[in-house]
């Protein structure tokens, strides 16, 4: 199971109670006080792992808690503090703090006008009508969320929601006008929330286009990476990424995306889910099936694609992008790219056959130059024409 997101609740735990003690011993029948304080509740943190790859423990486990502290002792004995509960979160974990909002089934002036004055006289069924505040799911907003971490550096400790204080014992309370103080104070309850977690895989590259345009092949030829491949739509339901080994000990990341259709931006054939481990991405692979051995036409597949990028994030149209002309090898591929060359003969284009191997060198060398060392020459701004095809 891949799980990229998915809505948790935190609770810290609470620190202990101090404690009201008193000196009693031999030959010391009225000592003075020694309660000690209690000790620090567990706080819930997130430790960024790279060997973590999804969010899967949370959908098992979606409610956190942390330990209470123990309470203070005798003898000026502290509580323990309770340890820390940590939970790992893969690289490129986005924190949101969910604002629940609660909700009664009936409010008080429902009630009155029902004519329940006397509570005490209800129904079972009719007490249960009147519950308690209820928390209500809610979907993900990025404009009323707050977004609280972006963990993106390896190693990382984040603490979510910091354990409660430990409460004072009377030995803390003891003065020269209070010899024999009796209070104490409870712990600090610990923080909690409910909170919006979703991973977005941070990749160089990110391999876009349709359903078998052939992105699993290519990633499974150019990196050591093995999705799962197979002659229908929709094979890859979850990204992955590949690591490209280059000469001089250079490395590149490639994130395959699972194929987006049309209306990806509103979340038709789960975009949403797909859409947001582009984000990241530094530079954009349009791969795209040249021969339209699935009855698609090269151009509109393109446009379509950029079309779908734009609306769910208009600053990935500000990436560096190219293309990725795949199936060469097979018929009419060659008269589709000189077409598509005629349109678009400012825009780099690769042309390769990730089943056969041709072109993987080339394009395995570009990836090198672009990511890194830097050498592209950044498209032409698009005209403002009222689509998302540019560069003709």
């Amino acid at each position: 199971m891949f799980v990229d997101h998915i809505q948790i609740h935190a609770q810290a735990g609470k620190g202990g109670r101090g404690c009201v003690s008193f000196l009693r011993e031999k030959f010391i029948p009225k000592g003075g006080p020694n309660g000690g304080n209690g000790g620090k509740g567990a706080s819930i943190i997130f430790r960024v792992d790279p060997n973590v790859d999804n969010l899967t423990d949370f959908y098992y486990n979606p409610n956190l808690r942390g330990k209470n502290g123990e309470h203070g002792m005798g003898k000026n004995c502290y509580g323990v503090a309770a340890e820390d509960a940590i939970y790992r979160v893969p690289v490129g974990t986005i924190v949101w703090r969910v604002p629940i909002a609660e909700t009664t089934a009936m409010g008080d002036a429902a009630r009155h006008d029902k004519g329940f004055t006397d509570f005490s006289k209800l129904s079972d069924e009719e007490a249960a009508s009147f519950s308690m505040p209820k928390k209500q799911r809610m979907e993900f907003d990025p404009e009323v969320f707050e977004l609280v971490a972006d963990l993106t550096e390896p190693g990382t400790d984040f603490v979510l929601c910091e354990g409660g204080k430990g409460g004072r014992g009377n030995t803390t309370f003891k003065s020269s006008k209070n010899r024999v103080p009796i209070e104490y104070t409870d712990g600090d309850d610990g923080e909690a929330g409910t909170f919006y977690v979703e991973l977005r895989k941070i990749a160089d590259a990110g391999l876009v286009g349709y359903p078998n345009a052939g992105k699993s092949t290519l990633l499974t030829k150019v990196s050591n990476a093995h999705p799962k491949i197979a002659p229908y739509p929709f094979t890859t339901l979850t990204p992955h990424v590949g690591i490209v080994e280059l000469p001089g000990f250079q490395r590149v990341t490639v994130a395959d995306i699972p194929g987006l259709i049309e209306g990806a931006h509103a979340n038709v054939g789960l975009g949403h889910d797909f859409l947001r481990h582009i984000v990241r991405c530094k530079l954009l692979l349009f791969v795209l099936d040249m021969a339209g051995s699935e009855g698609r036409e090269p151009i509109a597949d393109l446009q379509t694609l950029r079309k779908e990028l734009d609306l769910h994030d208009p600053t990935l149209s500000e990436r560096p992008w190219l293309i990725v002309a795949n199936k060469m090898d097979l018929e009419g591929a060659k008269e589709h790219l000189k077409h598509f060359k005629t349109r678009y003969r400012k825009v780099e284009i690769i042309p390769i056959s990730a089943e056969s191997g041709d072109g993987l060198e080339t394009l395995k060398r570009r990836l090198g130059e672009i990511v890194c060392e830097g050498k592209f020459k950044p498209e032409p701004a698009r005209k403002k024409r009222g689509s998302a095809d540019s560069a003709e």
